[in-house]
Parts: structure tokens; sequence; C-alpha cells
């Protein structure tokens, strides 16, 4: 069946790999500019589409009868590479369109969760969870028939209601409280969601017993097993009939909203914000938080007003994104034009992304935040006011986020760990408490509670929007106001992200980089003082390189979900600076990437 919506690639109307050995990079998230400093960059963002911000045409939406039509009836080849389960930094993510992510893949993947939990002797509850997604319902009816067969306690919502991801984390976190990591009885959990990707696509995410995403031995274990399911035509896959699933005797419901809701008063300070009376707007987006932001606003007495109630498969209300598709990106400004538009009726506005682990924060003063500008004011303000927080509780960032927080922690006299790109290598630190926060630039984040024991081991959206409100109820400025105080401390960065298309064996060779391979001894007219392969923080590879100067910095890997690789840079020095930055990073790219193979063998 032919798919609905074009690829990311072919929107971005970048030239074939055939063609061009190694594609100049398209911008993706010009959003992470300074709204002042966009216009000094525009050059580079040719390759955003003119239909970027506007609202979806009818024309555009996925056809979701074909969609889940295609869910049932195409069949992966295993023998097809591009068929085969491939679990990314984020789970295994796929169209039916595009026989990516149907039935077979599913139950394949399901049924390899349950071996792999008979493997690990793991046999207490698994806390399930979907988003709103076209295909999560019926990606969740395989999965329970799956579950039920091979005996697994499994715990579905109320009513069949979504899940946020950050709610199943706490959800697994609060049950295995107190039990003893060889407990047989601990839980796990899975999230049936591609996070912000466009309507045609699906996704599924484990989540082992510490809360958060799969550490990449589990998920190359699961990934093996669910191919070899499927080469075998799912002989081996235990399965029973959805109706006779949903009435078994270890299939049992649990009201995750109210576990959720009820615990908020525990990391954020509801009663400050309903104190100052802040008048709060939130946009779901049409997410799995949706039915969640009333009961918030209801037991904490919030003045929220929730923009949008809607539950639409085919997003038909976003804007559209940089590159003309529908994505759920709320750190995107090209897809949260409808909430920018609405700034000036709140106080701090916010909207989450559709498994709700990512969070855009608007303010009055600053429209949408960059990322990295929410999380540096976010650290600041979090370590100055939670008092009862480790004293050597550190700050966690991944390597391509803004060097901005690595003032900042400076500034707190706090110990920076800086990590590879993944919220999975955030996990041990927020379950000890070594860590108070833990924050990528791709706007996922989550913190300890106020006596500072762990919240959630995944990203929480949630957290982190409310947070923004708590900013601005006790500090009397919101959060874009305290970013531009840090400013005048640490200077005004300017962060931008590129990406281009990619082969398999090139982005294999651009994960092996070595720091030889960069022959440079300068960038932008600055000595060079750092090229790592491996992050300082834990010493785990970082999949690329990154090469740092006094005034700015770039970063090189390729994606974990997509056949792109992407270039981060970022300049203390200005627009004119980040420019050349980013044309020298192309550059070393490609002197690199044209050395002999030796890292490929």
């Amino acid at each position: 069946m032919p798919n609905a919506i074009t690829s990311v690639r072919d929107c971005a109307g970048l030239p074939s790999m055939a063609s061009t050995p190694w594609p100049r990079p398209v911008r993706r998230h010009p959003s992470m500019l300074a709204g002042a400093q966009m216009s000094e960059v525009k050059d580079a963002a040719a390759k955003i589409s003119p239909l970027a911000g506007h609202p979806a045409t009818a024309a555009m939406l996925v056809d979701v009868p074909r969609l889940v039509t295609a869910y049932y009836t195409e069949v992966p080849d295993a023998s097809v590479p591009g068929q085969r389960v491939a679990f990314g930094t984020s789970g295994h993510r796929g169209s039916a369109f595009r026989i990516t992510f149907n039935q077979g893949h599913v139950l394949a993947i399901s049924q390899a969760i349950c071996d792999y939990r008979q493997q690990q002797g793991i046999r207490g509850p698994l806390f399930l969870g979907i988003d709103t997604h076209a295909l999560s319902m019926p990606a969740y009816a395989s999965t329970i028939e799956v579950l039920a067969a091979n005996g697994v306690e499994v715990m579905l919502a109320m009513q069949d209601e979504y899940t946020p991801t950050p709610v199943i984390s706490h959800a697994i976190l609060t049950y295995n409280y107190g039990r003893a990591s060889a407990d047989s009885g601990r839980a796990d959990g899975i999230v049936i969601t591609p996070s912000h990707n466009p309507p045609d696509n699906g996704g599924f995410k484990y989540n082992p017993p510490h809360g958060g995403p799969a550490e990449t031995d589990v998920t190359g274990w699961i990934e093996e097993r669910a191919n070899r399911l499927l080469r075998s035509d799912l002989r081996g896959v235990k399965r029973m009939p959805l109706n006779r699933a949903l009435h078994a005797a270890t299939t049992h419901r649990h009201d995750y909203l109210n576990a959720y809701v009820s615990d908020l008063g525990r990391v954020v300070d509801l009663e400050a914000i309903r104190g100052a009376a802040i008048r709060m707007g939130v946009d779901p987006l049409g997410g799995a938080g949706v039915h969640y932001w009333a009961p918030i606003a209801e037991r904490y007495g919030l003045n929220l007003t929730v923009v949008n109630e809607a539950v639409d498969p085919t997003f038909g209300f976003m804007t559209l994104d940089w590159d003309g598709q529908i994505r759920m990106d709320p750190s995107s400004s090209y897809a949260m034009q409808r909430l920018i538009a609405l700034k000036d009726r709140f106080d701090i506005a916010f909207a989450c992304d559709t498994d709700h682990d990512r969070h855009g924060i608007v303010t009055r003063t600053a429209g949408l935040l960059p990322p990295n500008h929410y999380l540096s004011a976010a650290i600041s303000y979090l370590f100055q006011h939670r008092p009862r927080w480790r004293k050597d509780a550190a700050v966690g960032k991944t390597v391509v986020s803004s060097s901005m927080i690595d003032r900042v922690a400076l500034k707190l006299s706090r110990k920076l760990y800086e990590v590879p790109a993944g919220f999975k290598w955030f996990v041990a630190g927020l379950l000890d408490g070594s860590l108070g926060f833990g924050g990528e630039e791709s706007a996922g984040a989550s913190f300890t509670r106020f006596d500072g024991t762990v919240w959630t081991t995944d990203k929480d959206g949630i957290v982190p929007a409310l947070l923004a409100a708590e900013i601005t109820a006790r500090m009397g400025h919101d959060p874009g106001e305290i970013y531009r105080d840090l400013t005048r401390d640490f200077g005004d960065p300017i962060y931008d992200r590129v990406e281009a298309s990619a082969t398999p064996v090139q982005k294999k060779r651009l994960a092996q980089l070595s720091p030889q391979q960069v022959k440079s001894a300068e960038l932008a007219g600055e000595k060079i003082q750092a090229i790592i392969t491996r992050a300082p923080g834990n010493d785990a590879p970082i999949g690329g390189l990154k090469v740092t100067a006094d005034g700015g910095w770039f970063a090189a890997r390729p994606s974990g979900t997509e056949d792109i690789y992407k270039i981060y840079a970022e300049s203390f020095r200005g627009a004119d600076h980040l420019r050349r930055i980013l044309r020298e990073a192309q550059a070393m790219v490609d002197v690199a990437l044209a050395a002999p193979e030796h890292s490929d063998r």
C-alpha cells in the first residue's frame, strides 16, 4: 500500500545519495536560535518548506482507515533490512504504509519482551500505556493478545485511557519502591508511541524495572529475538483472541491518572502557583496527556486553560513543521504557531508532545523558548530552590546540549554530568539522587522530588511545564526573563542543529570517527581545546565526535532512529561565528569520511 505522507528527506528536497556522496545539511530546528537572531542566519534555512507554520490542508491528512488496514494486511519481510525490527534511541518506530510498523512487528516485539522477562526472572506486573497515534490502538490490542497468552500480569488504564510515557515510568517506580533489585516481583512497562513523529507512524518502547529507557544490550536482545521470530513467520509467538485476553485473570485495570496527578505536589510547588494566581494555558497537541490537565487544575486549584482538547488521529489541527509535515513537536516554532499566537492571554503557556515526554514553554516576553534556554533557566532555578536535594547532586546534560548549562552549573558549584545523547544515561543518577536534573537539547527532561528522591527515570513533559509556572509564580519573572538574566552573566550563545541524509555505511563511519581524523588545529579562528569521542561524564562513546574551542563547539553524530546525520553547533561570538563553525564542521566531517576506511573493519 503506498505511503500517504512523503518522507522527511523527500520533503526537505535533499539531493539523491546516488548523485551526491555526502549531501549538505538541511536545517531542521531553526527555532533553537534566539528569536532576535534568526534573521541573521536565514540564508542557512533555505530548505524550510513554504508551508511551514501554516495549517494542514485536507489533502495532507493521513487516511486512517487505509493506515489501519495496512497495519493488519502488510506483512514484514525479515530478509529486507528496512522491514526488520530496529530499536533506536527511542524504541522501534515506523509506518504501516512502509511495512516498518505492522502487526507482525508488534507481535514479534511483544513475544520477545515476554521471552526477555522470562530470561531475566521478571514476574511482576507490566504497566502498558498508549498515545493517540492512529496505529497505537491496533498495536495495543496486538500486544495485549501476546501478553495475556504468556501469562503476564498486565496493567491497563481505566477505560483504556491514553497514558503518557512519564506516567508509566512513575507507575513502575512506585510499584518497585522498596523492592530489591533481585526481587523477581518487580514491575516493568511498555509504551506504544512514536513520540512526536508524523501521524502515519507507530512506535514501541520497553522500560525495564528501573523505569527508564532500556539499555542498548536490552534492546539489542529484544531486537534480535523479534527478528528471529519474524524470520520464522512468527512461529513461537503465543497469542489469544483479544476478548479472551481482556478477560484473562492476568489482565488488570490501574488508575494511572489519579496515581500520577495526586503525587505531583511532591515534585512541583503547586501551592505557590495557586497562590500567585498564575494564568496558564496548555496545548496537549492532541496527545496522551489530553485528559490529565483538567484533573491537575481541579485537584490543585490552578487557573489553567486547556486551549485544545481535540483528539484527532490525523492531527489536522496542527500547523505544519519545518518540512511541511505534521509533527507534534513542542520545541518547533512552526508546529507551535497556534499556542504562540495565544501567548498574551496567559502569564505562561506550555505544550507537550504526543506521549507527553517533551515540553515546549511559551512566555509573554520571549515567545517559544528554545529548549536549551529553558533547560538553563530551569537548572539555575531548581538548584537554588530545592534545599533538600543532596549537596553533591549533579546537573545532567547531553554532549550536544548548550554550553550555557556548563556555565550555570559552574556558578552553582554543581558537578556537571555530561553523557551521550539518550535519556537512558540519566537513569541511574535520577534513581539514586546523585543527579538532581537530567535534560536533553531535544526538550526532554526530568528532575527529582523536593526530598531528592526519584520522580521518573524517563522524560517527563508535564513536570517541566508546571515548573515553568512555579518559576513565574515564585520569581515574579517568567523563564524567558530568567534566561535573559543568565546571558548578562555568561554571554548570549546562538545554537543550531542541521541534518542531512546518510546511508547506513556512512552513519557507521561517522559513529566511529577518531580525534586523529580531524586535521585542523583551529575551529572558526580559535585554537581547538578538545576533540572527544567519549562523554566526559561516563566515558561512554558519543557515537561521533565533538570539537570545542573557547568561543564555540560542534558535534557530529548519526541519528539512532533515521537514516540521517546531525551536526550541532553553538557560538558565544555571534551569528557570523556560528555560520563559520557550521561550514568548518561540515568540511571536517567531509575530510574525515574521505579518509581511509580503517574504522569500518
